[in-house]
Parts: C-alpha cells; sequence; structure tokens
C-alpha cells in the first residue's frame, strides 16, 4: 500500500507544450505557440518554464505531476530515447530537471516519468553502434536485427526508402524506433540501472509505456525489485489499455493507467460523443454509446476485477496525450466533462488531469491534442477552472473517497448513484445523466441524509444544509456526507 499515491492528485504534463522560460536560450526554427501542433514540430516548452508554474498547480491543488518523456530525444514526445540519462537540452538539460524537480518537492508534491523501456530512438548510441560495425560492435545483440539480411550483404537502413524493410524489429514497424532486446543481460542491466538512477536522482516513481510489450513477468518482477529497494514508496504504473491482472499481483506494478473506466464514462456521460473520432483514436478503439444499464455493467466489471488494494491506486484519467480531449470527443458539451470529473474524483483511485483540461482546452487526435497551454487567464474557462479546483478540495477533504469501499446503490432511470465508506465516514454520490429533472429514488433516503459537500461546483465544503431536496436537477451531481 502507497499512502501517498492514494491520497495523491495527479497532474500529467507534456513538457515541450505546457511552459516555455524566457531565461532558456533561443531556439531556432520553433512553432509559434498558439499555432497547430505539427507530428515533427516543436513548441519550446521547457522544465524552467513548468518549475516557474509550479505554484499554478499547487494552486489548483495538485500534489503529483507525471511528465511525458523528458530525456534527449528527436521528437517533440521524446518517446524516441537517444540517452536515457541525460534530460533533453531542448529541455533545459538536467539543471532544469533538478529545479523542476527540487521546486516540486519544496511544495510537497511528487514527481513521475515516463520510462520507455520497450524500444529506444535511431540516435540511441549503442543503435548507432550496431548499424556502423554490424556483428563486430559490442552492442550488436542489444536489437532484434535481421541476421539473414546481413548474411547476404544487404546493409541496415534505419531510414529506408518508402516502406521498404529496415532490417531489425521496431516498434509498430516505425524504423525510427528499434526494438530492445530485453532478454539480453546487458540491456537488462542498463534498464535496470536507468530505472536507479533516477530514483537515486529523488523521482517518485516510474510511469512505464506499453510495458506489456515486454511480455517477461522476471523482467518486471526484477525490475521492481531494483524499484523498491531504492525507495520502498515509489509509485511504479503501466500504459495497459485493458484487463491487467497479470501485472497486478503485487509483484510487478502497483497500477495500470485505468483506461477501461474512462471508455465507459464517455459511452455514457457524452450524449453528443464524437463516436467515430473516439473508434480512430489509437487506443480506445471500440467506444460507442451505452445505456446506463450498460454504464453501470461496465463500472462493476472494471471494479471486481481487482482487489480493492489495488483499485485505490489505479491511475485514473478523462484523457491523455494519446486520446483525443475529453471535451471534444464530448462534443464540446461541457456538461459532461463536469460531470465525468465528479465521477472521477469520487471513484476508487487516483485521478490524473491532462494538462489544460481544467480550464477547457480542445484537441481532436495526436498531434491536435497536444496544443500548447494558453497562459493568458483571458483565455481560460474560469468557471471549469474553479470547478476542478472545488472537486480538488473535496477529495481532499474526505478520507472516504480517498480510501473507502465502493457500493453502488442505484442504476436506473437516469440516475446513478454509489457510496464510499471507510469506518464510520461515508460520502454518496448522485448523478443525474439525464436531461430531465429526477426525483431522489426511496431507496436513496438514507444515503440522502447527510450534509451537502458538493452539488455541482457551487458553494464552499460542507457549510451547506442537509440535503432536503426531491428531485436532481437533469444533469446534476451531488456528494452527501
Amino acid at each position: 500500500m502507497l499512502p501517498w499515491v492514494q491520497d495523491a492528485v495527479f497532474y500529467q504534463i507534456f513538457p515541450d507544450r505546457f511552459a516555455k522560460s524566457s531565461r532558456s536560450r533561443a531556439v531556432p526554427r520553433l512553432e509559434p505557440w498558439e499555432s497547430p501542433p505539427t507530428p515533427h514540430g516543436f513548441k519550446g516548452g521547457d522544465l524552467w518554464g513548468a518549475a516557474e508554474k509550479l505554484d499554478y498547480l499547487r494552486d489548483l491543488g495538485v500534489t503529483a505531476v507525471y511528465l511525458t518523456p523528458i530525456f534527449a530525444s528527436a521528437a517533440n514526445h521524446r518517446y524516441h530515447t537517444c540517452d536515457y540519462l541525460s534530460v533533453d537540452p531542448l529541455l533545459g538539460g538536467n539543471a532544469a530537471f533538478e529545479a523542476f524537480l527540487k521546486g516540486a518537492h519544496r511544495r510537497g508534491m511528487r514527481v513521475l516519468l515516463d520510462g520507455v523501456f520497450n524500444h529506444a530512438g535511431r540516435g540511441f548510441f549503442p543503435f548507432h553502434h550496431a548499424v556502423e560495425n554490424g556483428p563486430a560492435s559490442p552492442y550488436f545483440d542489444w536489437f532484434h536485427f535481421d541476421r539473414r539480411r546481413l548474411k547476404a550483404g544487404r546493409r541496415i537502413q534505419p531510414y529506408p526508402s518508402g516502406r521498404g524493410p529496415c532490417g531489425y524489429k521496431a516498434w509498430w514497424g516505425l524504423p525510427a524506433l528499434p526494438k530492445l532486446n530485453t532478454d539480453h543481460p546487458a540491456v537488462r542491466a542498463f534498464i535496470f540501472r536507468v530505472a536507479e538512477h533516477w530514483l537515486e536522482a529523488g523521482i517518485d516513481g516510474w510511469r512505464l509505456d506499453v510495458p506489456n510489450e515486454i511480455d517477461d513477468d522476471a523482467f518486471w518482477r526484477e525490475f521492481r525489485r531494483r524499484v523498491k529497494a531504492v525507495k520502498p514508496e515509489a509509485y511504479i504504473v503501466g500504459e495497459i489499455w485493458g484487463e491487467a491482472g497479470r501485472w497486478l499481483k503485487g509483484d510487478q506494478f502497483d497500477a495500470t493507467m485505468n483506461y477501461s473506466v474512462t471508455k465507459a464514462v464517455l459511452s455514457h456521460f457524452c450524449d453528443r460523443l464524437d463516436a467515430s473520432q473516439a473508434r480512430r483514436a489509437d487506443g480506445y478503439k471500440l467506444v460507442e454509446p451505452l445505456g446506463l444499464r450498460g454504464f453501470a455493467s461496465a463500472i462493476d466489471r472494471v471494479l471486481a476485477r481487482y482487489p480493492l488494494s489495488v483499485n485505490l491506486h489505479q491511475l485514473n484519467l478523462l484523457g491523455s496525450h494519446d486520446t483525443p480531449r475529453f471535451l471534444t470527443l464530448a462534443g464540446k458539451d461541457e456538461t459532461a466533462l463536469r460531470l465525468a470529473a465528479v465521477f472521477m474524483f469520487c471513484f476508487p483511485g487516483v485521478p490524473c488531469v491532462y494538462y489544460g483540461d481544467e480550464i477547457g482546452m480542445q484537441g481532436g487526435r495526436d498531434p491536435d491534442c497536444r496544443r500548447a497551454f494558453p497562459w493568458e487567464p483571458s483565455r481560460w474557462n474560469r468557471g471549469l477552472l474553479e470547478f476542478f479546483k472545488q472537486l480538488i478540495s473535496l477529495r481532499r477533504s474526505s478520507k472516504a473517497l480517498r480510501r473507502g469501499s465502493f457500493e453502488r446503490l442505484w442504476a436506473k432511470d437516469g440516475v446513478y448513484a454509489f457510496r464510499r465508506l471507510l469506518g464510520r465516514e461515508s460520502a454518496a454520490v448522485l448523478l443525474n445523466l439525464s436531461r430531465q429533472a429526477k426525483p431522489v429514488p426511496p431507496a436513496l433516503s438514507a444515503a440522502a441524509q447527510g450534509r451537502v459537500l458538493f452539488s455541482d461546483g457551487h458553494g464552499a465544503l460542507g457549510q451547506h444544509k442537509p440535503f432536503k431536496a426531491l428531485s436532481l436537477p437533469p444533469r446534476s451531481s451531488l456528494v452527501l456526507g
């Protein structure tokens, strides 16, 4: 059990697009900050800039930050790793990261790094060495080269013309991403040392990129052993989009990114769901409108997969750098986003806000979901920002919402209700997901006797009189405790 994780509110930052510092050196050929992002363009966001915005995150209520990759890379998203032990110079290098980490810790925030260990980038020195020297390279066995091709006298082609073969295994067949041979002892030792190095530098855990593609339980058991030996309270969360029981038995990961819940919420909370765009998103695959019964069943199935101790550590999210923005998929329906956020902050697990969702940022498929954060407050949805602040405050004020068990109370006639219970403390969450006012079901009368802790973002926490209303307004939320 990791108490700090159960109590956390995460915020995901895509460093190139979050904040740009004036102290960074001038960089040529940057895209204008406000222009639509492109697959290969750089905006110039850096970790100096992110460090300067830590007070904004603290004011929001964030207690942990998840950074997408920051290591030296030839890509704006930095999943094409060139040097696992150096922070990208365009992000300010190691000095900028050290300043960010110290600033976060000074404010009581934890920091999670993104570990890309299934594949590297073409610029990774061992790969370059092996391409230059072939089987004579000491690093040749670090990758999956086509030995028959080499024996036939044909060279490796890291930059093949058209769709021709490149001569080695690459992630999704992309030549820019050579797959690492994680069966090789030297590769395993290297990855484990990378994990240890950054923990020793002060980070608080790892988010693991496509870890299921290293199909080796022994590898991940050793990874966990090494990580926990350096920092027992480190958080290990894997990017696995579906059922993950194999990795969540206590010997590999602490949690996964809970996309199964995201998909269920999208499928029912968004009655203007852009299903075609949701289906095109690489990870969501099939997202179709669900009725209330289907939604309730989907949530029950997700919770039944794992024990409560695991569910309380799952990273819950409404979107990420890999998906279209929730508000865009919802057809710009802000009410859908608000209802979904209430559910996420009250549901078992750890909420994670994708940068900018709290001010109403939009964006379609990658790269559009990775727009630059607009730092002019006049461009923010201030009402939505205040709403997120109140939700975060609500969660931090209720131990039941952070650590309590889950009980579904009602799922009928447009109303979904559940209770979180921890000892004598409880919180009941009522969501009217329909467009008509609904009476409070008699079966919920006992749960509806508490004080109003939260009601659609209005009013101070815990200051309302006991709830006495007989109906729920259309598309509204209510939290009682």
